[in-house]
């Protein structure tokens, strides 16, 4: 029980006000979410990936070993949420909607404090999540855009849109600096921690914006397509990662670190890749909702599993 309520005193909660905020704006004041996106996009986001780059000790070791499970973790992933598209009979842009909210999970603001509760702000659990989260942070912004735009432009604009992106020149930039002990003058420093403070909270209430914009579909299809996707992400998400880990041999802190960052809520990327590109925005933000508040039960039923 005490997990139960960490969980949800630490991670749900804060994540629940934050919302509540962007809805109780929306209400309001009708906002422009697509200016919310792109300030995610292209200022917050990237800041704070490159600090944690920055400021995280990471093995070669380590780093070699998470790429590893990441990759197959991805690939069977795929393959599952690919056949549960096929089954549902999903056309256009409602296939990378779906994928994407199981294969993009909320690594950063939720995973992260998760990871240093759970193992008590351990240095090397935590560079296991950062790595998976800097892939995490990879993906939307070139699969992921891939994903949503395929159906509808062409190759050659999809790549212009990725490469247009601040993060796949952050992440590098980021390991290198690291790597090679470069240290970044402070009015460097300091306008990079502004923006990445910001992150968590803009992208929250891009959310509840996006939430208090929409009519709720609290019956039908697109209904059971956002309880699959949690389905896919909370549940089938840690199995597969335990498999991985298993297959791969892994043991001790890096195994639980792994699973541990598999098990949570789909991500708020899904649904700024949603509201930037105009695809299914309603069932990203939604799947993002149900996700966070059912993950209180599962997150807590993994960490017991893993006797942690």
């Amino acid at each position: 029980m005490t997990v139960f309520w960490s969980i949800l005193w630490n991670n749900v909660i804060p994540l629940s006000v934050m919302i509540a905020l962007g809805v109780t704006l929306q209400r309001f004041f009708s906002l422009d979410i697509r200016t919310l996106s792109k300030l995610n996009f292209y200022l917050f986001s990237p800041a704070i990936i490159f600090r944690l780059l920055y400021t995280t000790e990471i093995s070669l070791k380590i780093f070699g070993q998470t790429l590893l499970y990441f990759g197959l973790f991805f690939i069977l992933q795929y393959i599952v949420v690919e056949l549960a598209v096929r089954l549902r009979g999903h056309q256009g842009g409602m296939r990378g909607a779906m994928r994407n909210s199981v294969l993009f999970y909320n690594s950063a603001n939720y995973a992260i404090p998760l990871n240093q509760f759970v193992f008590a702000g351990n240095p090397f659990t935590l560079s296991v999540q950062v790595i998976v989260m800097v892939m995490q942070a990879l993906l939307p912004n070139t699969y992921g855009i891939y994903s949503v735009n395929a159906h509808k432009s062409s190759m050659k604009t999809v790549i212009r849109t990725i490469l247009a992106l601040p993060v796949i020149y952050v992440i590098p930039v980021g390991l290198l600096l690291r790597g090679c002990n470069i240290t970044l003058p402070d009015p460097v420093v300091a306008p990079i921690d502004y923006l990445a403070d910001a992150f968590i909270g803009t992208a929250l209430i891009t959310l509840g914006v996006q939430l208090g914009s929409m009519k709720w579909t609290l019956s039908g299809t697109r209904l059971k397509d956002v309880w699959l996707s949690s389905f896919l992400r909370l549940i089938i998400g840690p199995l597969t990662a335990w498999f991985v880990v298993w297959m791969l041999g892994f043991e001790g802190l890096l195994a639980q670190a792994l699973i541990l960052s598999s098990a949570v809520p789909t991500s708020l990327s899904s649904v700024l890749l949603a509201v930037e590109f105009d695809n299914e925005a309603e069932f990203s933000s939604q799947t993002v909702l149900v996700s966070t508040v059912l993950s209180v039960i599962t997150v807590t039923l993994v960490i017991y599993a893993l006797q942690i």
